[in-house]
């Protein structure tokens, strides 16, 4: 056999294209070697530091000089456009879309106004706007506590610090603080501005595990990425017992995360959120249970975060970075879903939908049971009834609604964990039976006969002046709040943000 030399002696054209052929592969090389030195150059370019900024600088759009692509994407959370079948983050007045919410909240301050959230970056608008934090002129509803401040802005963990302590934050009205607390919920809320670690930065959290015998600062970065969501998206109350004359914020889980286990906590201490308008049943209001039902379903147990599916990660050029569009995963399905599942975008979100319909299915009928044991209760109070004898009838009442108000709570719990969502409505369908036939046979004994009726409720406005709600008078007190007192606030604030440190790398 001829050597390669022997043959492009005889075929000198031979030469020629093995020449070019290599060229060819060493420009092709050149090309990618220079591609990664570009990428690596960008990359370090766009986290080169532009400013110096204080530890708890409250300004997203200060960090985001620094971090340009996480403030961009940030910012997009102003986009209000996506509707889901139950979420989304469009404006929705939830007790018109069911106004059965307005009976079983009477007496508390959702029977007023509840509207679904729009994301992180109206934070601080929905809580101005909305009727339950009142208006400081109105004395019917200024009793609001700073605490109700804590998960709004990343303008609290500053404050905490310069006032010294949680309970220096805590204490007091929540309007007299109103000029402090301006910025939306941001960057400092989960992060370390000197290492950008993720960290957290509202004590409940840290305290709710230090009971349960737990450091947080051994966590994970992968659980990280949940702990910090963790902050605000629970089950929560204000502890008055503490510390005389403050809100202080608590999470119940000494004794777990189960819906069973905070109902012991609450039982053991005597606390109820308010007693009901009708009933007169010592009542628990779930705030928004997020993380304890996510940490039953089946994504928390393959080890997937918060972050992994409403801030998946997002390529831009040569550099990888987390999309801080906080938004539902079917709004975003080929970076959050199909990341995991290889399923089409319209099979995924039907799959969602499947789920969603059937808990919502039981937990309206949870809901029609409890707005008739409420009616049922009252009518026996009018027959004379004694505190002993509906004692626990009303506590079977608290039982069923703190289980329909768990999983209607918790946002995305149908999607989170169905399973437990169905088994914490199944039983609080039986705990709402239960009452009522035990009302039944005391308002037989009472000499009541019949059905108790059911006033027309098929409307929030209706719902809502049956059980004597003047939201007129309300709404009146907070477009003056809106007008006159809040772009003080804010210019306060404004004016006072000029002081903070901040100087030019």
């Amino acid at each position: 056999m001829k050597s390669i030399s022997q043959q492009i002696n005889e075929k000198p054209w031979k030469g020629w294209i093995l020449f070019f052929a290599t060229m060819f592969i060493v420009f092709l090389l050149g090309l990618f070697a220079s591609a990664i030195v570009e990428r690596r150059s960008e990359a370090t370019y766009a986290y080169t530091p532009e400013v110096d900024y204080p530890e708890w600088e409250p300004r997203s759009a200060v960090w985001g000089m620094n971090f340009p692509r996480e403030y961009q994407s940030y910012l997009q959370t102003s986009d209000t456009g996506f509707k889901s079948k139950y979420g989304g983050n469009v404006s929705r007045d939830m007790l018109q879309e069911d106004p059965r919410m307005v009976i079983l909240w009477a007496g508390y301050a959702f029977s007023k106004d509840y509207n679904q959230g729009r994301g992180h970056y109206y934070a601080m608008a929905d809580i101005w706007k909305t009727l339950r934090t009142g208006a400081p002129h109105d004395t019917t509803h200024s009793s609001q506590p700073n605490t109700c401040w804590t998960c709004k802005s990343p303008d609290v963990p500053r404050l905490m610090q310069e006032l010294g302590s949680p309970e220096a934050f805590y204490k007091g009205k929540w309007d007299t603080k109103g000029s402090e607390v301006i910025n939306g919920i941001g960057c400092a809320d989960c992060h370390d501005a000197k290492t950008m670690n993720l960290h957290i930065t509202r004590p409940a959290l840290i305290e709710a595990f230090q009971r349960q015998g737990k450091d947080i600062t051994k966590a994970t970065h992968q659980e990280m990425r949940s702990l910090v969501c963790a902050q605000c998206h629970v089950e929560y109350y204000f502890n008055k017992k503490k510390i005389e004359g403050v809100a202080y914020l608590t999470f119940p889980w000494d004794s777990g995360f189960t819906l069973e286990a905070m109902e012991q906590y609450y039982d053991k201490i005597e606390f109820a959120d308010w007693s009901h308008g009708i009933s007169k049943a010592p009542m628990l209001k779930a705030q928004h249970p997020d993380y304890e039902l996510f940490m039953t379903g089946v994504h928390a147990d393959r080890g997937v975060s918060c972050a992994d599916c409403h801030m998946p990660y997002r390529s831009e050029g040569g550099v990888k970075y987390t999309d801080h569009w906080v938004r539902s995963p079917l709004n975003n399905v080929a970076n959050s879903c199909q990341v995991c599942h290889r399923e089409e975008t319209d099979k995924l979100i039907a799959n969602v939908y499947q789920r969603q319909d059937k808990i919502k299915e039981i937990r309206d009928i949870l809901e029609v049971q409890l707005v008739h044991a409420h009616y049922e209760a009252k009518a026996a109070w009018d027959k004379g009834a004694s505190a002993n004898q509906m004692k626990s009838i009303l506590y079977l009442i608290r039982q069923a609604q703190w289980r329909w108000d768990f999983a209607a709570a918790g946002h995305g719990s149908s999607f989170h964990a169905p399973l437990e969502s169905s088994r914490i409505i199944g039983n609080g369908i039986n705990k709402a039976q239960e009452a009522r036939l035990e009302l039944s046979r005391l308002l037989a004994s009472l000499g009541y006969i019949g059905e108790v009726s059911i006033p027309d409720i098929s409307t929030k406005e209706k719902a809502q002046k049956e059980i004597g709600l003047d939201i007129k008078k309300a709404t009146i007190a907070k477009k003056r709040f809106l007008e006159e007192t809040l772009p003080v606030w804010v210019e306060k604030g404004i004016e006072r943000e000029k002081s903070y440190p901040m100087k030019k790398l």
